[in-house]
């Protein structure tokens, strides 16, 4: 009797609340989707998983403190300031991400590349880069939660309301934001030089080679194109939640589960993935057991099993081939 009022009392605190649930979830879904097409670029231009990219995204976060210090320092952005504001973050924010992905690329991969070492290797020196990554911003900026100076933003300010629901600025934000970033990178490696680029080296690097793709510069900029979502994915993540966590690991799970939900290797797949996994995230909340919303992971992860196990490719991925 008690488990089932436990799941009558969720699904009522999900239909007073649906809008609520819905735009934390999207919100949530967004940030997933931004880090997530970064895992999902990588993988299909050199076959393997970037594990340092969750650091990469926390180098956003990071970059972010270091711009509002200094554009604003002790003060509060209010009005157009704020919108200047967030448009520097996002464009600071990626930029640095970039070149930490670029080095990335160019330290941790790309010699391993020329020698032809086995992908065990490759994984062992992403690992590593990651572990260098936090221990460099934990002497930076101590171990554990950093405080993002959040009051610089009006974040938590109700934009409008959905019926009796408030939506606030930040969920508007990243959103839109993820949105158009997305739109960005789809168009890129769908309708350009570039990635058409991308895509030969993803279906065959050696073919692609011969036809005049310079693979070192198409897999350069794919770290690039992946490493500015992420950061500007560090910077919304910082303003929503007003702190910086010392290691992108967890996001990073949490992205690099997107992305193998919605099919790794698949662009859309990767935002389709994020979308889920954040508004399944968000309306399990109310059936956390005794509070813990640990469970919601329980149940992400056990959902992303089922889904594999019915397709073992994800849901946009192919049977054949990889595809960025």
């Amino acid at each position: 009797m008690g488990f089932a009022h436990f799941w009558l009392s969720g699904f009522d605190q999900i239909r007073s609340g649906f809008w609520a649930y819905v735009a934390v979830g999207l919100e949530n879904g967004a940030l997933y989707a931004m880090i997530a097409v970064g895992y999902t670029l990588v993988y299909g231009v050199l076959g393997l998983i970037n594990f340092a990219h969750g650091e990469v995204f926390m180098c956003g976060g990071f970059a972010a403190v270091f711009l509002t210090h200094g554009i604003l320092g002790a003060g509060v952005a209010n009005g157009w300031e704020s919108v200047g504001l967030v448009l520097s973050g996002i464009v600071f924010a990626g930029l640095i991400s970039a070149v930490v992905a670029t080095g990335v690329e160019q330290v941790a991969y790309r010699p391993l590349r020329r020698r032809h070492a086995p992908k065990l290797a490759y994984l062992i020196s992403a690992i590593g880069a990651s572990y260098f990554l936090q221990t460099i911003a934990g002497k930076e900026f101590g171990y554990g939660q950093n405080i993002f100076p959040a009051e610089v933003f009006p974040a938590g300010q109700t934009l409008f309301y959905i019926g009796k629901t408030p939506i606030h600025t930040i969920e508007v934000i990243c959103l839109v934001v993820g949105i158009i970033m997305f739109l960005a990178a789809d168009r890129i490696v769908r309708h350009t030089r570039l990635g058409r680029g991308i895509r030969a080296v993803a279906q065959d690097s050696e073919t692609s080679s011969l036809m005049g793709v310079n693979i070192d510069r198409t897999i350069t900029l794919t770290f690039i194109i992946g490493g500015s979502l992420a950061g500007a994915a560090g910077f919304l993540y910082a303003l929503q939640n007003g702190i910086i966590q010392n290691s992108g690991t967890e996001l990073g799970i949490y992205a690099f589960t997107a992305a193998v939900l919605g099919g790794i290797g698949n662009l859309r797949g990767a935002a389709l993935g994020g979308m889920m996994i954040g508004l399944f995230g968000s309306f399990s909340v109310p059936f956390a057991f005794e509070g813990n919303i640990s469970w919601t992971e329980i149940y992400t992860f056990l959902i992303l099993v089922l889904v594999l196990i019915i397709r073992p490719t994800g849901i946009l991925g192919e049977k054949s081939g990889r595809t960025a």
